[in-house]
């Protein structure tokens, strides 16, 4: 060994001179952050309420009928790579939205589809657009891709301010994110304001209508962004098996695009990334719809139950087409949270900004509610 070699216990620390060199977009980047688990029970503890997880937007019923029995029937075979392509289940797409299998992509999770976009749009001296609050994710993947983010501040009324966001547009905007109905608001943007926006688009800037919530939809002024998509080559639509199908364990998400967007989205797509569980759960999702729309229409049900009774305790509460419910709570957003988990529910708290609420099974909606009023009273 010479003189500067260095054996593996002694070598300069990862963080100091002559480590990694790292790249410096990391710097300052936020941490995504999950929504809260519901603590488990310790043996011997005293015991505690019952508490049921509203933090993370997940549907609260097991799988569809038969979709377990197809995963558990693929496992068996999880010792071989899954289709790359995910050919079964663009087949799928494609018929069950009417748009050719050469306009689909796939990817892990609606979140993966969007890194994705950005990988294939963005890099450092680009600029990226959003409304915020809106999804925490973007800020995240914007950041990784060298971008620089734009930020256009919601309404009063808890609303995208699209005549803000096209006058931020600028010759470096290469990617729009819409997010519609909005996380974590859960307002939705009427379809003739959606495509007044669009039209002020520059062609060669791409936007991305972030439908992750579009099961929940029963306005029917509000647009399906695959209706707006199929003549415009600069929209794309993004949507995920994670909310109303009930797979948001297996990480499954698709985009709807014209194929250059489609194209480019498989070339940054991380090879056999959407498990062949997911993939065949995700059709058996599919061709379990009738079920599907029962259990949405029920949680459609207990939102808008939820959104009355928070109303007839003196809430504002936005009126949401998503599965969760928004307060604006300022400063007392920690007490507000603190106090929902203390009876039982575990609710998203965003500090000095408010609280987001999944609509969850009604014993949960119950708690919550018995919760929200109690802390109303001590704003009065």
């Amino acid at each position: 060994m010479s003189e500067n070699s260095q054996s593996p216990g002694n070598g300069p620390s990862p963080d100091g001179p002559g480590g990694p060199r790292l790249r410096g977009a990391l710097d300052g980047m936020p941490v995504y952050k999950p929504g809260k688990r519901a603590p488990a029970g310790e043996e011997g503890a005293a015991q505690a309420p019952v508490a049921y997880k509203l933090s993370s937007n997940e549907n609260p019923y097991p799988p569809l009928p038969g979709v377990l029995e197809t995963v558990t029937s693929a496992a068996g075979a999880f010792n071989r790579y899954p289709d790359m392509a995910c050919s079964g289940l663009l087949a799928e797409l494609s018929a069950r939205f009417g748009v050719p299998e050469e306009h689909l992509a796939t990817g892990t999770g609606s979140v993966g589809v969007a890194q994705q976009l950005l990988q294939a749009t963005a890099e450092p001296g680009d600029e990226v657009i959003y409304a915020w609050r809106s999804f925490e994710a973007y800020p995240i993947i914007t950041q990784i891709s060298g971008a620089t983010s734009v930020r256009v501040p919601l309404t009063e009324g808890e609303e995208h301010d699209l005549d803000a966001m096209a006058e931020a547009i600028t010759e470096r905007t290469r990617l729009i994110f819409v997010c519609n109905p909005n996380n974590p608001t859960g307002v939705a943007i009427p379809r003739a304001d959606l495509e007044r926006f669009l039209d002020r688009v520059p062609c060669d800037v791409l936007v991305v209508l972030d439908e992750a919530y579009r099961e929940f939809v029963r306005d029917e002024n509000v647009a399906d962004g695959i209706d707006l998509y199929r003549d415009r080559p600069n929209v794309c639509v993004l949507r995920t098996f994670s909310k109303a199908y009930g797979l948001a364990g297996l990480r499954v998400g698709f985009a709807v695009a014209h194929e250059p967007v489609a194209a480019a989205l498989r070339k940054t797509a991380v090879p056999f990334g959407v498990s062949q569980l997911a993939q065949e759960a995700a059709i058996a999702s599919m061709r379990s719809e009738g079920e599907l729309l029962e259990r949405v229409e029920a949680l459609v049900g207990e939102r808008t139950r939820v959104s009355r009774e928070l109303a007839e305790q003196g809430w504002t509460v936005p009126r949401s087409e998503a599965n969760f419910v928004w307060l604006r709570l300022g400063e007392r957003t920690d007490e507000f949270a603190a106090a929902c988990e203390a009876a039982g529910t575990v609710v998203r708290p965003f500090p000095g900004e408010g609280v987001r609420v999944t609509v969850g099974e009604s014993e949960a909606n119950d708690i919550f509610l018995q919760t929200a009023a109690a802390f109303r009273k001590t704003l009065d």
